[in-house]
């Protein structure tokens, strides 16, 4: 690297550690918790002492497992730490998987140059570091970056990575939302595959064989979890895994999915039936998007969409869970640089806003508290403080799939075999 190229390396790094290093103490003057990192060492313990996993409650605020066997099974590791050193053990690797979901958000949206992608990732993930999911992750100690990062690593891979697929795979086995990804790549696979078959190719291609791989390595790693962990695998796949409720209540403040939207719009802790509906239009509608964007070689907008999809179809999604608007910010805001539109700008603007104004929080919430709960009586302002995430995840889908229509006529020619056929056409084709 010439030596302008790494004066601009040094200085993104040290505005990096700064904020980095601002962002630790902060975090630690707010006194926070790291609560659901001691859930997860509890789980650790509770299988290395061969304990009824699903009857666990952590903490002095009982907290359930909530998460397939699997995960217990990868929290063993964190009991052979002290509770000092794993809080700071989490905290480290949280922020260094901030910066790994920059980097490969970055290479997801067409930054090529490694040397250009490290310094850009520096000075993104030096600010936001700073927006209320990225916060709120470390502040629990959550897993949602690690998530994130198996799930990116997987999309951002080139067409003939033969291990593209397993990042998905073991990330549905830890929680299962990451398992529409899975779905994203083997629908718009069979698309293709037929596209090809009619073209009198080879109908195998990198999308079904990624879904495929995704799948197999799900199904191997559930399994091996079962043989160790039979009682519990069976406790989970036959009951818990049914019970939508075991996180926490639906109309909770942090809940920032359509369930908890929905909850609170109706003043009901269950929302039953309109939940159902509005999930499916909404599943089917974004998954829709995802899809035909992979199909014309728009493979941010596709991995974004299915992401926010999950998010609002899921029936719980804490604020922590929505991580995910890392990758929608640096797509928006690639896009907004792009276009040069006033009013795309604007939105990008107002999405950041949002996010990093911790605007759900400044209406009355009861937290996990049972007895009370203000979120059933909200007003029209605080509903729509509330709601916030959700109503931008349905924005986000809804400008996505304008753009699909506005550039119909850069569609992908139906026919290569190698559906991503490098990043910089991608980006070209955009």
């Amino acid at each position: 690297m010439a030596a302008p190229g790494r004066r601009r390396l040094l200085i993104a790094l040290l505005v990096c550690l700064a904020s980095f290093s601002a962002f630790w103490v902060a975090q630690r003057l707010a006194g926070v918790t790291l609560l659901d990192v001691m859930v997860y060492r509890a789980e650790g313990w509770t299988v290395r002492n061969g304990g009824d996993l699903y009857a666990l409650e952590a903490t002095i605020h009982k907290l359930p497992t909530t998460y397939p066997p699997f995960a217990a099974l990868l929290f063993t590791p964190l009991t052979l730490l002290g509770v000092p050193e794993m809080r700071t053990f989490a905290t480290g690797f949280n922020l260094v998987l901030v910066l790994a979901v920059v980097h490969l958000s970055l290479r997801l949206v067409g930054v090529e140059r490694r040397s250009q992608r490290l310094v850009v990732a520096l000075w993104v993930a030096a600010l936001l570091v700073w927006c209320e999911p990225v916060w709120t992750t470390l502040r629990y100690g959550q897993i949602n970056l690690l998530l994130a990062v198996l799930v990116l690593w997987d999309l951002t891979r080139r067409p003939g990575n033969r291990w593209a697929g397993i990042g998905i795979g073991i990330a549905a086995a830890i929680k299962l939302t990451p398992a529409l990804f899975a779905v994203m790549l083997a629908l718009a696979g069979l698309v293709q595959a037929v596209r090809l078959a009619r073209a009198g190719q080879q109908w195998w291609n990198p999308w079904l064989r990624r879904s495929v791989l995704a799948t197999v390595t799900f199904l191997a790693v559930t399994a091996a979890s079962w043989l160790v962990l039979p009682y519990d695998s069976k406790r989970f796949w036959t009951e818990m895994v049914f019970a939508a409720s075991r996180p926490g209540q639906a109309e909770d403040t942090a809940n920032q999915s359509l369930r908890g939207v929905l909850a609170r719009l109706l003043h009901t802790a269950d929302p039953g039936a309109a939940y159902t509906v509005v999930a499916a239009l909404v599943a089917v509608a974004g998954l829709t998007v995802a899809v035909v964007s992979l199909l014309r070689a728009r493979d941010a907008w596709a991995v974004t969409c299915c992401a926010v999809t999950a998010l609002l179809i899921s029936p719980i999604s804490w604020s922590h869970h929505w991580v995910w608007i890392v990758p929608v910010l640096i797509l928006l805001g690639a896009e907004a640089r792009r276009t040069r539109g006033a009013w795309f700008r604007a939105g990008t603007a107002g999405m950041a806003v949002l996010f990093f104004s911790f605007a759900l929080w400044w209406v009355p919430h009861a937290g996990g508290s049972a007895t009370s709960r203000p979120e059933l009586d909200q007003n029209a302002w605080q509903f729509m403080l509330s709601a916030g995430y959700t109503l931008a995840g349905l924005a986000f889908l809804a400008v996505a799939a304008r753009r699909l229509r506005e550039n119909r006529h850069h569609a992908r020619v139906p026919v290569p075999r190698q559906p991503q056929a490098g990043r910089a056409q991608a980006v070209a084709n955009e």
